[in-house]
């Protein structure tokens, strides 16, 4: 049995649109560990024919697979699971590109070269797995508090001359066995924390 992929992401319309159902995204997050469907009708409290659709479309739209069949008297029971842990959706319908986003300051200019971030790691990790090798990544994260939109200013002017100073001293046209690494820094406000989601 093939391992299960930690996380899938859903670049298809019509696979978004496969698994963007209240019901169906229940049945994923059951069968993050095989069931049959007997097994999942009895936890979901519905009937085995209503479910068998909705698992047949999942399949369909390789969300679901199967794991094993099993001989239970006159009748085969098939086992299932979901093909990942987690999925996100991620659909870029206009085909932005972030460089005809004029204004680099913008929310939307942001989510545009997220958006490609996400696309092109998720191109490169299917490429990694399907090889059987680790894709080398790095990410850095941290929350800097300004006690004004000047100190926001400075603080990313000086950031981007110090890339610009790193990028000049370690890059290496002349290699021709080197290899081409993107690096994307991106600043948003930090998304305050309701109450409840501090305990």
């Amino acid at each position: 049995m093939k391992a299960q992929s930690s996380s899938n992401l859903i670049q298809d319309t019509q696979v978004a649109a496969a698994m963007m159902n209240p019901l169906r995204i229940r049945i994923l997050e059951h069968l993050r560990e095989p069931n049959s469907a007997a097994g999942l009708a009895r936890i979901l409290d519905m009937p085995r024919q209503q479910l068998n659709y909705h698992l047949r479309e999942l399949e369909k739209n390789e969300l679901v697979e199967l794991v094993e069949e099993r001989r239970k008297g006159n009748m085969t029971e098939r086992v299932v699971r979901a093909t990942s842990k987690s999925y996100m959706v991620v659909l870029n319908t206009a085909k932005i590109n972030p460089e005809e986003v004029q204004d680099k300051f913008s929310a939307a200019y942001l989510l545009s070269a997220a958006t490609q971030l996400i696309q092109e790691v998720a191109i490169l990790q299917t490429g990694a797995q399907k090889a059987k090798k680790k894709l080398p990544t790095f990410t850095l994260q941290t929350a800097v508090k300004f006690t004004s939109p000047e100190q926001l200013h400075a603080f990313t002017e000086e950031l981007a001359k110090a890339v610009a100073k790193l990028a000049v001293k370690y890059q290496n046209e002349e290699d021709p066995n080197g290899r081409s690494y993107q690096f994307h820094i991106f600043s948003h406000p930090t998304l305050k924390k309701q109450t409840h989601e501090k305990r």
